[in-house]
């Protein structure tokens, strides 16, 4: 029964990101709104890149963009690294960070949904940047070999996964002893109704499949990750509620009293060992 859960979520979130990708290619925008896209400016979207860094980038890059944060300012990403973004969308992430890392350096975009790839190596061949690579697949299932990336990014994805536990561990074992989770994502501070869990638009729109910060904590710590830190970037008040909320079939007025203030965009951050407990070799520490 968890498995077709997990996989009913996963096709509406497939659906959903397609449709908001077919909206960008017809001149439209995407939107991360728990209802349709006239849900107006979105808290959660809005304003997160300076112009001046994406004026390097197509325009359709820019409006694909369904993020709550801007993980490659904060991932001090260095010339040479090798960069995964999980649910990479349009490929605004990727293609900034293939500039960071300049042209010694690698940067991968994964996604499922093949209209957001279809997109985002659109808006690769328009920015002209060679050292990127989009790939199909799942973040619960990273097509990568381990031990192959410097530094993990995403941006209000990890939380709509049904089960985060799969995708930290793998996002564990693909990064390279010493290497970086530097991801921006949506959590909840606190208890939150069950009906903004169980509400499907809501998964879609980046609210309901939060966790609860020590949630996060817990579940990056089992998957093997030290020194993690959780930094607050937005918090959430009932005037984003209702803006999340409008288009859901919840009380709109009683959903967002009870949601207000306990939403947030946070920065999370988190390494893999150096050298891994019990392990001496250079499958380890190289």
């Amino acid at each position: 029964m968890a498995a077709k859960a997990d996989e009913a979520i996963r096709e509406v979130v497939r659906e959903k990101y397609g449709a908001a990708a077919r909206r960008v290619v017809i001149g439209g925008s995407a939107s991360c709104c728990g209802g349709e896209a006239k849900c107006g400016p979105d808290p959660m979207t809005s304003n997160l890149y300076d112009a001046l860094e994406t004026s390097v980038l197509p325009e359709e890059a820019v409006l694909a963009s369904m993020g709550c944060g801007n993980p490659t300012a904060l991932a001090e990403l260095r010339p040479g690294e090798t960069v995964l973004d999980l649910g990479s969308g349009g490929g605004i992430d990727v293609l900034l960070s293939a500039r960071r890392v300049g042209p010694t350096g690698k940067a991968y975009g994964l996604d499922m949904t093949d209209d957001m790839l279809a997109l985002a190596r659109e808006n690769q061949r328009k920015a002209g940047v060679t050292n990127v690579e989009f790939l199909k697949g799942e973040i619960e299932h990273i097509p990568l070999p381990d031990r192959s990336v410097d530094v993990i990014i995403s941006n209000c994805v990890i939380n709509l996964a049904a089960d985060k536990g799969p995708v930290l561990r793998e996002a564990f074992r693909v990064l390279k002893p010493g290497g970086r989770f530097a991801v921006s994502d949506i959590l909840f501070r606190g208890a939150v109704p069950e009906a903004v869990r169980k509400n499907m638009e809501l998964w879609v729109g980046c609210v309901a499949g939060a966790l609860e910060e020590q949630e996060y904590r817990r579940l990056l710590g089992e998957a093997g990750f030290e020194a993690v830190e959780v930094e607050p970037t937005r918090t959430y008040g009932i005037e984003d509620a209702r803006v999340f909320l409008e288009g859901t079939d919840v009380d709109l007025e009683a959903m967002a009293r009870d949601v207000d203030g306990r939403i947030m965009s946070a920065f999370v951050r988190a390494a893999k060992p150096a050298a891994l407990k019990g392990c001496c070799g250079p499958e380890c520490c190289a």
